[in-house]
């Protein structure tokens, strides 16, 4: 690369590169990752794709499929599991809304109320990380034996009279609402804490000079600012809890707590209905990508897409 001596005798300057230089030199690292998306996301993709549009073979085995363009698959899958679909999203959103009013509230006092604690901030992350180091199904099992029918917590609403005798909480869509929503907390917290934690101190002391009561201070600053952290933590939430199944068989099992991640298990490995079970795949992947284009778009935060 060449020098160009400085003016007046100063220090060498060093030329920069060609501007289609520095455009090229990012390229081959990109190589990687595209790799990657290619083998682990589009070619599975695709395949998922085909697989929905199979129809079965004549006289052939169970699960033999063979390849074609039967567009009427999705049409039987909306037909005959559209309680499941719209239980699904029912589910996840009631779960996202619990998380929301629960989580909104921890991400508070840790990011704002204990910013000068910092011992008693580390702590009480740790107690919202501590759940990710014990297996989702042995705390899906655990939520399972709380709500046992001889468990405690039945035995206490039997004497408050709030559950009717003979009454339970297992397998009913209130079990498996609960397990959404204790599984999927954290993703809640976490994004509004890492939103709240780069609130300005000094923009709440303003809204307090100029005579705003906290509440308004809080809906005027602090709430506007957290937003990408309750969009994201929202999408970490309803996303998962969408196609969630653990909850659905180990809290529910039954008709009325049957979600489409359950049908679709159901189909792939027990049934071998490959066909339906991709069909339904791409109709619930579909769901979640308009939805979440248009939660982001009402929300005012297109840059996350």
């Amino acid at each position: 690369m060449s020098l160009i001596a400085g003016l007046g005798g100063g220090a060498p300057t060093q030329v920069a590169p060609p501007r289609e230089n520095r455009s090229r030199a990012y390229r081959p690292l990109l190589a990687p990752g595209l790799v990657y998306l290619v083998l682990f996301f589009v070619v599975p993709v695709g395949s998922l794709l085909a697989m929905s549009l199979y129809v079965k073979t004549p006289g052939g085995d169970l699960g033999d499929y063979s390849p074609a363009f039967r567009w009427q698959n999705y049409v039987d899958a909306v037909v005959n599991f559209y309680p499941q679909i719209l239980r699904s999203f029912g589910f996840a959103a009631i779960a996202t809304v619990a998380c929301l009013a629960i989580g909104y509230p921890i991400a508070y006092a840790i990011a704002v109320r204990a910013r000068n604690l910092p011992l008693v901030q580390n702590m009480l992350l740790i107690l919202v990380v501590a759940p990710f180091f014990t297996s989702f199904i042995l705390r899906t099992i655990a939520w399972k034996m709380i709500l046992a029918d001889e468990g405690w917590v039945v035995a206490a609403l039997h004497w408050l009279q709030v559950l009717p005798e003979g009454g339970r909480l297992t397998a009913t869509p209130f079990a498996v609402i609960c397990g959404l929503t204790y599984n999927f907390l954290p993703f809640m917290i976490l994004p509004i804490y890492a939103g709240l934690g780069r609130l300005d101190p000094r923009l709440l002391e303003a809204g307090a000079d100029l005579y705003a009561t906290p509440f308004t201070c809080f809906r005027k600053v602090t709430l506007p600012l957290s937003m990408p952290g309750v969009v994201g933590g929202t999408l970490l939430v309803s996303i998962p809890a969408a196609g969630d199944y653990v909850n659905a068989v180990l809290l529910g099992n039954n008709t009325n707590t049957a979600m489409i991640g359950q049908v679709i298990d159901q189909r792939f490995f027990r049934i071998l209905d490959y066909p339906t079970a991709a069909s339904l795949s791409v109709i619930l992947m579909v769901a979640i990508l308009l939805l979440v284009s248009l939660y982001i778009r009402r929300a005012g935060t297109e840059d996350l897409l």
